[in-house]
Parts: structure tokens; C-alpha cells; sequence
């Protein structure tokens, strides 16, 4: 057995790792750091809200539709003078669940079925295209609309509805990708050598797609949280007197007139973190990618 001389020796230590090759290149890129500390401060308001907050449930009629800057109030009260700082501190808990929890679980179902067809191929893989090829058929916001419609409103309905709107599109994408990856010739050493199939997809398959498929699925948290929105907006998601960002929209679309910057703040909110979403994952797309040697 040969053994490395001492250059080459320093040589492998001083190879960066993949993660350490993309956290690198995601470092040059200040608009996704950007994005990720707002989020974070987002994250923050949502995690400390009871703490940072007042009771955003305690209201007064004397005190209703205050502008922004009033004493005491410094994002103005809603329609039944409930502070609008708490209630989109408190909103934002409801909101970020509702753009994560749901693309964590269709991620889970969804990548175990994308994996399974594109690595089992043939009838496996026809059977379950065609059955998500079913979910195609119907637009991702009336198939939302239509599972809320049938099991209730709700936050557990808003989170069943959206898992289910996101799976298709993650098992399609992951069935690309493991496709693609499963006849290269270090999978079929693999196979040539003895090893299980469930070895190699987890040794082999899942760290060669799994980048491509977080970025794919950090693009779906932006969508989960404006179509959870708007869900509650159309009176299928969190009832009242819930925080939550598109209920609160809801409420505060009879006060635009009067007070507009009161009524556009929640949506300001669900824009910012969608946007941020947005900008995180197409910085991880072009940290992961391959040809950029950077």
C-alpha cells in the first residue's frame, strides 16, 4: 500500500469540503446574506414575540385605527384597536409554520416517492408519475381552496391542504434528478460490487441530489407562505381573532381608505419573507453549482 508523501498529505487536509466549498461561495453573495439575516430578525420577532410584544388580543374601541407613530402604539392599532406591532409579532409564528412545516413534509413524502421511482424505474416509476400527474390536473391554489373546503378551516387543514398541493411538484423534481444520477457509472460499481439498493441510495443517490432538491424546496417556502395567506384571506385558513398575516389582511381590508399603511402592513410582512425565501435559494442554487469553481 502506497503512502502519501507529506505535500500530499497537506494537500487533502487543505481541500475545502463541499459544504465548506459552498458556504464559501455563499459568503461573496451579500444580497442572499442579506436575506438571511432579515429572515433571521424575522424568525427572532416570531420566537420572542410573547417577550418583545404586547397582548395582541386585548383591544379597545377608544383606540381604534390609530396611525402609525402614536404613543404607545408605534405600528397603529386595527379596526378593534388591537396593537398591530403585536399582532404581526405574534402573526409571524402562525405564518412561518405555515410556509415551512408543510414543505418540510411534502420534502419527506414527496423525495421518498421522487427517489423510489426514478431509482426503481419501469412500473413503480409509472405508477407513481401518473398518480401525481392526477394532482397536475387541478391549479395549486384551487387545490388548496378545494381541500380546505372539505376538511374545515383551520391551521392543521391550511398545513394538510398545502402538503399536499407541494408533493407532486417535489417528487417530480426529485424523480428528474435520481434519474439522472442512477445510471452513472459509480452507482453501477456500486451495484457491481455487491452493495443494496437502499445502501446506495443513501450512500450514493441522496448526497448527489440533495442540494438541488433544498433549493427546489426553499422556493416552495416562499409560495407555502403567500398561498397559506391567502387562504386565511379567503376565510379557509387560521378563523379569528387568530395573528396571522392574511387574516389580518382580511380584517383590515374595510379600513384601507381610511387608514392604508395600517392595512398594507401585513401584507408587507408577507412580502419581505417570501422575498427572502426567494433571494436564500437562488443563492444556494448558484453556491452548489458545480460549474462555478469559485
Amino acid at each position: 500500500m502506497n503512502e502519501l508523501s507529506p505535500i500530499q498529505v497537506e494537500e487533502v487536509v487543505r481541500t475545502p469540503r463541499p459544504s465548506q466549498r459552498m458556504w464559501r461561495r455563499l459568503k461573496r453573495d451579500k444580497v442572499s446574506l442579506g436575506a438571511m439575516v432579515v429572515l433571521g430578525l424575522i424568525v427572532f420577532m416570531a420566537m420572542f414575540a410573547p417577550w418583545i410584544a404586547p397582548d395582541p388580543y386585548t383591544g379597545s374601541a377608544l383606540a381604534r385605527l390609530k396611525p402609525i407613530g402614536t404613543p404607545d402604539h408605534w405600528l397603529g392599532t386595527d379596526e378593534i384597536g388591537r396593537d398591530m406591532w403585536a399582532r404581526l409579532a405574534h402573526g409571524a409564528r402562525l405564518s412561518l409554520i405555515s410556509g415551512t412545516l408543510p414543505v418540510a413534509v411534502a420534502l419527506l413524502i414527496g423525495g421518498g416517492l421522487g427517489v423510489l421511482a426514478g431509482y426503481r424505474g419501469g412500473l413503480v416509476n409509472t405508477l407513481i408519475m401518473r398518480t401525481m400527474d392526477v394532482f397536475y390536473a387541478f391549479p395549486a391554489v384551487l387545490l388548496a381552496i378545494a381541500v380546505c373546503a372539505v376538511i374545515g378551516t383551520g391551521i392543521t387543514s391550511t398545513l394538510i391542504a398545502l402538503t399536499i398541493v407541494f408533493i407532486p411538484s417535489l417528487v417530480r423534481v426529485t424523480e428528474t434528478v435520481t434519474t439522472r444520477v442512477r445510471n452513472m457509472d459509480y452507482i453501477e460499481a456500486a451495484r457491481a460490487s455487491g452493495v443494496s439498493d437502499f445502501e446506495i441510495i443513501i450512500h450514493q443517490v441522496l448526497p448527489n441530489i440533495v442540494g438541488t432538491v433544498l433549493v427546489y424546496a426553499a422556493g416552495l417556502a416562499s409560495l407555502s407562505i403567500i398561498l397559506a395567506a391567502g387562504l386565511s384571506f379567503l376565510g379557509l385558513g387560521m378563523p379569528p381573532p387568530n395573528a396571522e398575516w392574511g387574516q389580518m389582511l382580511n380584517s383590515l381590508r374595510q379600513s384601507i381608505y381610511i387608514q392604508p399603511w395600517l392595512a398594507a402592513l401585513p401584507g408587507l410582512m408577507i412580502f419581505i419573507t417570501s422575498v427572502c425565501f426567494n433571494l436564500i435559494s437562488d443563492g444556494l442554487r448558484s453556491a452548489i453549482d458545480v460549474k462555478d469553481n469559485g
